[in-house]
C-alpha cells in the first residue's frame, strides 16, 4: 500500500504528513513524483518534526568482525499495532525503506535483503507490507587495515513510509551503531532474522511475455508441498501486482502465470521471491528470457492442499508410528502392557486400550502443535525439533535409565508392572511415556508425512499427527478390544518377571545410545554431567526399591528422585559449540547452498544426504549403504561429491532446504546427476546396490 497517501505539512506544523487512502485509488502514475515530493517535504520540514515515529528503527551489528571480513548489520523496524511498512517493492502504492550511511574510511555496504514480504489489499491496490517486527539485514565490509580492539562508529539516515489502513506517514531516522575489530560471540537474534529471509534458488528460472501475461517457470520439486503461494516480484513495472495469480505444477518445474501491467516494462531479466504459504517461507529467484513449458497441475490459491495430498500425510504417518512400535525405545513398554493386559478382564483390556490410545494421541498432538506454534513464531524448525535441544536430550537419557532400572527389577513402577494392571490412569500414562520416548526413533515414511503436515491448514496437521499416535497405539488398541488376539499371547506366569528383565536389555542400549547422544550435541563436560546425574538417580531409585520391599511409604524418596531428576537438568552446564564435520570414508563435505550451487556451477555429479545424530534410520544407512568400501570406490571412479547436512544440532538452514523438498525431518537423500538436471529424491531405506547404480 505503499502510495497511499502524499506527504504534506500537517495542520500541527510538524512534517507528518496524513491523508486518507480512500482519496488516493487514483494515484498510480504518480508514484514516482510523490517519492520525489516525499524525500523533498522530509528534508523541508524534518527540523519541525516533534511527533513520535509510528514505525520504531534500530541499527544492530552481529558482532565483531575481522578486518576485512563482512559482518551483517540488521535494520529492526517495529511497527506501532495497526501499522505497517514496506518490502523493497511496496507494490501499487507506497514506497521502501531508504538508507544514507556514514562509514569509516574504507568500509562498504551491501544490497539490503528483506523478508518475505506479506499481501495486503486495500480499495484494490495491492501492497507488499509487514505487519509485524521485521528485520532488514545489510552487509558491511570492514576496512583492511582497521585494528583489531579498534571500536568503529556507524550511522545511518534512513527513510520509510509506515501506513495504517487509512492513513500514511513518511517518517525518518538518523540511527547509530558501532562494531568492534576483532572476535567474539555474535548476537543470536540474528539467526532467527535471518530464517525469515527468502532462500536463493540455486538454478535460475526462464519466463516469456506471452499476451497479456507473463508466465515464468521456477525449478521446484514434484514432491515439495505448495501451500496458498503467491509471488512477489522485485523487478517493478511488470505485473499488475492485484491480479489474480495462476500456478501449474509440471514435472519439477513450477509455471507461474500473472496478467501483465497496462504498460509493462521491458526487462532482461526478472527477479522476486516464491512465497510458499504462511508461515512456509519462500525462495527467491532470478530469471531469463527462455522457454517455459505448457500444462500441468494447477495448484495453489485457497484450500491449496488435495485430498490427495492429505490422504497421503495421514496414511505415511499412520505407518511410521506403526513401525515406532518395533523400535528399540517402544517395543520393551509396550510388551510389558500387552503382558500385563492380558491378565485383566474383557472389559478391562478394552478400556485400558482406549486410555493408552489417548495418552499416546494427546503426546503426538502435543509434541506437533509445540511444532507448529513454534513455526508460527518464526522459529525454523522440523519433527524431532525437541532432539535438537542437548536438556531434553539430558531428561530422555534419566528416563530411560529410570525406565531400565525398573525393568531390571532395581525398584516397582506400576504402570509397567506385569504382575497387575494400573487403571485406567496408569494406561493412560503409559501412552503419555510411549510416545514422548519414541521421538528418539525416527522410522521410515514419517519424514515424508510431517512435511507435508507442514504446509496443510492447522487442522489438517494436527490430524496427521494424531495419525501418527494411532499408529503407535494400534498394536495395543487391538490386543484390548481382539480378544482372540490376546489368548495368542503366553498364558501368565512367572516367566513373565523373567521377561521384563530380559527387557531391561534393549531399554538400557536406548540410555547408552542417549547418553552418546548427549555427549555428541552436548559435548564430554555435559554427557559427563549428564551421566553422573543418572548415576545419583539409580541411587535413589534403589533405595526406592529396598523401602518398596519392606512395604514402608515411598513418598519422600520419590520427590527426592523427582528433585534429582529437574535440579541436574536445570544444573546443567552449557553445552559445547557445535563441531564442524567430521572426516568420513567418504571425504564429506560440510553442505551450504552455497557449496552445493558451486559444485552444480562446475557440472559435478552430487550426493548430498542429511542425517542427525539421533535418527536411528539414518544410522542404520550409514552403515549399511553410504559408508561403506564399495560406495566409495563408485563415487571417486565417476568424481561424485558427498555432501553431508548434519541437523543433529538445529540449523536453520538445513531446515528450510527440507522445507522445500517436502520433507519435516531426515533422512532425506538427494542426487544430482549433473549441473543441470533436476536432483532425484532416494528412498528413505538405502542399499549399496542402489548407490553404487547411480553412476553406473
Amino acid at each position: 500500500m505503499a502510495r497511499q497517501a502524499l506527504p504534506f505539512k500537517g495542520p500541527d506544523g510538524t512534517g507528518n504528513a496524513l491523508m486518507p487512502i480512500r482519496e488516493l485509488a487514483g494515484i498510480k502514475t504518480l508514484r514516482t513524483i510523490a517519492m520525489f515530493v516525499t524525500a523533498l517535504l522530509l528534508m523541508v520540514f524534518a527540523p519541525a518534526q516533534a511527533a513520535p515515529n509510528h514505525m520504531r528503527a534500530s541499527l544492530i551489528a552481529e558482532g565483531p568482525a575481522q578486518p576485512g571480513s563482512t559482518v551483517a548489520l540488521a535494520l529492526l523496524m517495529q511497527p506501532e499495532k495497526g501499522w505497517h511498512g514496506y518490502w523493497s517493492n511496496p507494490g501499487d502504492a507506497g514506497y521502501g525503506l531508504t538508507l544514507d550511511w556514514t562509514l569509516p574510511k574504507g568500509a562498504s555496504t551491501g544490497a539490503m535483503e528483506f523478508p518475505v514480504p506479506q499481501t495486503l489489499v486495500i480499495q484494490g491496490l495491492m501492497n507488499h507490507v509487514y505487519e509485524h517486527d521485521y528485520a532488514v539485514l545489510v552487509p558491511l565490509k570492514l576496512p583492511v587495515d582497521a585494528k583489531p580492539g579498534t571500536i568503529l562508529p556507524i550511522s545511518v539516515k534512513a527513510q520509510w513510509l509506515v501506513c495504517t489502513n487509512e492513513i500514511c506517514v513518511p517518517e525518518r531516522a538518523e540511527l547509530q551503531g558501532t562494531v568492534t575489530v576483532g572476535s567474539g560471540p555474535g548476537d543470536k537474534r540474528f539467526e532467527g532474522w535471518r530464517s525469515a529471509m527468502p532462500a536463493p534458488l540455486d538454478r535460475p528460472g526462464t519466463f516469456r511475455l506471452t499476451g497479456k501475461v507473463l508466465r515464468l517457470a521456477l525449478p521446484f520439486p514434484a514432491s515439495a508441498p505448495l501451500d496458498a503461494p503467491h509471488l512477489f516480484l522485485k523487478t517493478e513495472r511488470v505485473i499488475d501486482y492485484a491480479a489474480a495469480q495462476r500456478f501449474f505444477r509440471n514435472g519439477d518445474t513450477l509455471v507461474v502465470e500473472v496478467p501483465l501491467a497496462k504498460s509493462p516494462a521491458p526487462s532482461e531479466r526478472i527477479e522476486g521471491v516464491l512465497a510458499m504459504g504462511k508461515d512456509a517461507g519462500g525462495i527467491a529467484f532470478a530469471s531469463a528470457p527462455g522457454a517455459v513449458p505448457t500444462g500441468g497441475d494447477e495448484v495453489g490459491g485457497e484450500g491449496a492442499f488435495t485430498a490427495s495430498t492429505l490422504a497421503f500425510a495421514l496414511f505415511g504417518a499412520f505407518l511410521g508410528g506403526l513401525i515406532l512400535n518395533v523400535m528399540p525405545c517402544v517395543f520393551p513398554i509396550l510388551s510389558l502392557k500387552a503382558l500385563a493386559l492380558a491378565r485383566g478382564n474383557s472389559q478391562n483390556a478394552r478400556s485400558e486400550g482406549l486410555a493408552y490410545t489417548a495418552g499416546v494421541v494427546l503426546a503426538c498432538l502435543m509434541l506437533g502443535g509445540a511444532m507448529l506454534a513454534l513455526r508460527a513464531g518464526g522459529e525454523e524448525v522440523g519433527w524431532a525439533f525437541q532432539l535438537q535441544e542437548p536438556g531434553v536430550v539430558a531428561v530422555l537419557l534419566l528416563l530411560a535409565v529410570a525406565i531400565t532400572a525398573n525393568f531390571a527389577g532395581l525398584y516397582e513402577l506400576p504402570g509397567l508392572s506385569v504382575e497387575r494392571g494400573a487403571g485406567h490412569s496408569g494406561a493412560f500414562g503409559t501412552g503419555l511415556l510411549a510416545a514422548f520416548v519414541a521421538t528418539p526413533c525416527t522410522g521410515p515414511f514419517m519424514a515424508a508425512a510431517m512435511g507435508a503436515a507442514l504446509v496443510l491448514p492447522a487442522w489438517a496437521a494436527l490430524g496427521v499427527f494424531a495419525a501418527l499416535g494411532l499408529g503407535l497405539a494400534l498394536p495395543f488398541l487391538l490386543l484390548g478390544f481382539v480378544p482372540a488376539l490376546r489368548r495368542l499371547l503366553p498364558k501368565p506366569g512367572k516367566w513373565m518377571e523373567r521377561f521384563r528383565r530380559i527387557m531391561a536389555l534393549p531399554m538400557g542400549l536406548t540410555a547408552l545410545g542417549l547418553g552418546w547422544l548427549t555427549w555428541r550435541i552436548g559435548g564430554a563436560q555435559y554427557a559427563a554431567v549428564a551421566v553422573a546425574i543418572a548415576v545419583i538417580l539409580l541411587a535413589a531409585l534403589a533405595a526406592i526399591g529396598i523401602t518398596q520391599r519392606k512395604s514402608r511409604p515411598i513418598g519422600a524418596l520419590a520427590a527426592v528422585s523427582a528433585l534429582i531428576m529437574i535440579g541436574g537438568v536445570v544444573g546443567l552446564p552449557p553445552p559445547a559449540p557445535v563441531a564442524g564435520v567430521e572426516e568420513d570414508l567418504l571425504g564429506s563435505r560440510p553442505f551450504s547452498e552455497a557449496a552445493l550451487a558451486e559444485a552444480r556451477r562446475n557440472n559435478l555429479p552430487v550426493f548430498l544426504y542429511f542425517t542427525a545424530d539421533w535418527c536411528l534410520s539414518c544410522k542404520v544407512n550409514e552403515k549399511v549403504a553410504i559408508q561403506t568400501d564399495m560406495t566409495d570406490a563408485a563415487f571417486r571412479m565417476r568424481g561424485v561429491v558427498v555432501m553431508r547436512a548434519d541437523w543433529t544440532r538445529r540449523d536453520p538452514e538445513i531446515t528450510r532446504f527440507l522445507a522445500r523438498h517436502g520433507a519435516a525431518g531426515v533422512p532425506l537423500y538427494l542426487w544430482y546427476p549433473n549441473g543441470d538436471g533436476e536432483p532425484q529424491q532416494l528412498p528413505q531405506v538405502l542399499t549399496k546396490d542402489l548407490l553404487v547404480s547411480l553412476v553406473g
